[in-house]
């Protein structure tokens, strides 16, 4: 009977499609019972400016067409797709709340949509666009269908003329009753056929450039608060401090760390460019494992020397093409010093750094690429422009040899945590989060209670015991927390969304990668919170891994849920369309999660 039944639809649709374009001839491209008409917003769109755009359907009376995610699979869904222009970019796709009714061809109830029923999404410009007419082009796949029959799946050509003007040009607001509904209703969980949305477009669109350049260097500044990045004060400080010998003038100072600094915002400046060239990502090579492991071989090496088992010192030929000296790296080796911490900090801040290479790649303007990743890695590079210049000043401190080499080793046993914590992202990312707690506790305990360095002098021993108490609590701490209680996760499947679709419970999907340490923040801070876990108890909760980032299974996945990067968590209503006000990307501590999560 179960075969029989599954059987039936199939055989109706099949035969449907076989015979009714002879029952109902059509012209091409229409259903001759759905037919489109385009409207915007506003009269025009000012360069680097944006508005809505509907998509409305026109459908005959007794007549319906299948919502965007149709209710059983022998269906097809509507679907709009656009093609891409240069100079454009379409985000924020919202297709009409679907209707359910119970129709004779099928024994349950369907999600669809009649009458008229407009689907919406946003269209931004370049702010360097040519002011001029254009028209983009695209899609809208239907499938009508009555009580007793449906004909075959047809696809409408969409036209949608935009006048665009010079940049801070004003227009005019038009159809304003029809576009109080844009952003009211969900949208759909899957806006693959668009540009995937992304939440630097909206400050340019929202805020206009000067505020989103200021948002884009407070983003940058901000991500000096990730964890790789911190081992890199002590590598900074060993670059610019304790040369005792050296009488080095503000100014100087100034001028090293600034090249330093460019070192890091050249890195990612480069990435903004190809981006722009490419329209592509291609970012992910940052997180993959060669790198991952590269990065650890070098601290672990620096780490080294720390505890005076070599000197990492170029041979005098190099430092003299470098332009230093045997003391002192030259600019060049500055430089190339701040490439490097840009590829360290790398891991930490995937999420907005592949947001900014979505919304680059989509403008196709290198110079706006370079200028936009500039700005952001002048953020990331502040503090180290501020703590290069003033290390130096360590060399005017009082000259005690005891206390300056515990110092060197404090920042030996950070960048030995460090190594070992990018070496396990690389080769056993399953056991990164139990790098930190023997390194906390061992630390501690050399540093503080080994370590001779000082013996004689008491309030210095006071401060190593203090510090070697604090690593061997924080070790201890961290260890308890590995065993707190934390959300329940399955693994991702299709069927799954189906399933809890059908049967109405609502989902929450965590894009995770192995190597990505924000999303082992988020295992280890926000889903081991009990306010967190009590609040997703009613829903479905999967996991989708994409680790391997650039794989094909991944590309499809991330396309079909428009996803930039990692860690992103999307929520899913009882029917299985997105929440889009509630997504999550990147790191969020437990109290704001819970303000994500839907009433």
């Amino acid at each position: 009977m179960n075969i029989q039944k599954n059987l039936v639809p199939l055989l109706f649709t099949f035969l449907l499609s076989s015979i009714g374009p002879l029952l109902q001839a059509q012209p091409v491209g229409s259903t001759g019972k759905v037919s489109t008409e385009v409207k915007l917003s506003q009269n025009v769109i000012p360069a680097g400016d944006s508005m809505a755009v509907a998509v409305e359907m026109n459908i005959d009376d007794t007549w319906h067409v299948n919502a965007q995610k149709p209710t059983l699979d022998y269906l097809i869904g509507t679907e709009l797709s656009l093609d891409s222009l240069s100079g454009f970019s379409m985000s924020g796709i919202q297709y009409p709340d679907s209707e359910r009714f119970t129709f004779a061809f099928a024994d349950e109830p369907i999600d669809v949509y009649q009458g008229n029923a407009p689907i919406f999404f946003t269209l931004t410009t370049t702010p360097d666009i040519s002011p001029g007419s254009y028209t983009i082009t695209g899609t809208l796949r239907v499938q009508a269908c009555n009580d007793n029959s449906c004909l075959p799946p047809s696809t409408l050509d969409i036209s949608i003329p935009v006048e665009v003007a010079a940049a801070n040009t004003g227009y005019k607001s038009i159809n304003q009753d029809l576009f109080e509904d844009y952003g009211q209703t969900s949208t759909a969980g899957n806006s693959s056929t668009l540009l995937p949305d992304n939440s630097i477009a909206t400050m340019f669109s929202e805020r206009g450039a000067v505020w989103a350049f200021l948002s884009i260097f407070l983003i940058g500044l901000a991500l000096n608060l990730t964890p790789c990045v911190y081992p890199m004060l002590s590598v900074t400080v060993s670059l610019f401090g304790g040369r005792a010998d050296q009488q080095i003038s503000a100014y100087q100072s100034f001028t090293k760390a600034l090249i330093y600094i460019l070192g890091i915002v050249f890195m990612y400046s480069v990435l903004g460019v190809a981006a722009a060239y490419t329209g592509s990502l291609f970012g992910s090579w940052l997180q993959s494992s060669v790198v991952l492991a590269a990065v650890g071989g070098i601290l672990l090496a620096m780490a080294l020397s720390m505890f005076g088992l070599y000197e990492l010192q170029p041979p005098q030929w190099v430092l003299q093409k470098l332009g230093g000296s045997q003391r002192s790296v030259g600019p060049v080796g500055l430089f190339l010093s701040g490439v490097m911490v840009g590829i360290f900090a790398a891991p930490c801040i995937g999420p907005p750094v592949i947001a900014l290479l979505t919304f680059v790649g989509a403008q196709g303007n290198p110079l706006f690429g370079f200028f936009t990743f500039f700005v952001m890695a002048f953020g990331l590079g502040l503090p180290y422009l501020v703590l290069g210049t003033f290390s130096s000043l360590l060399s005017k401190l009082p000259k005690s040899g005891e206390w300056m080499v515990w110092v060197k080793k404090v920042f030996g046993v950070v960048l030995i945590g460090a190594a070992l914590f990018f070496l396990a992202l690389a080769w056993f990312p399953q056991y990164v989060l139990y790098i930190l707690p023997p390194t906390l506790i061992l630390g501690g305990i050399y540093l503080g209670f080994m370590e001779s360095s000082g013996q004689n002098l008491k309030t210095f021993n006071r401060v190593k015991r203090i510090v070697g108490v604090a690593g061997i609590i924080g070790g201890v701490l961290f260890t308890m927390n590995l065993t707190k209680p934390t959300v329940q996760w399955e693994s991702y499947h299709p069927d799954k969304l189906e399933k809890a679709a059908q049967a109405g419970t609502p989902v929450v999907l965590d894009f995770y990668a192995d190597w990505c340490v924000p999303c082992l923040e988020l295992d280890r801070i926000t889903f081991t919170n009990e306010e967190v876990i009590s609040a997703l108890q009613s829903y479905r909760t999967i996991k989708v891994d994409l680790t391997d980032y650039e794989s094909p299974e991944a590309e499809a996945i991330r396309k079909k849920f428009g996803v930039a990067g990692v860690p992103t968590i999307i929520f899913l209503n009882k029917n299985g369309i997105e929440i889009k006000e509630s997504r999550v990307v990147g790191f969020v501590g437990a109290k704001e999660f819970l303000k994500r999560i839907p009433e």
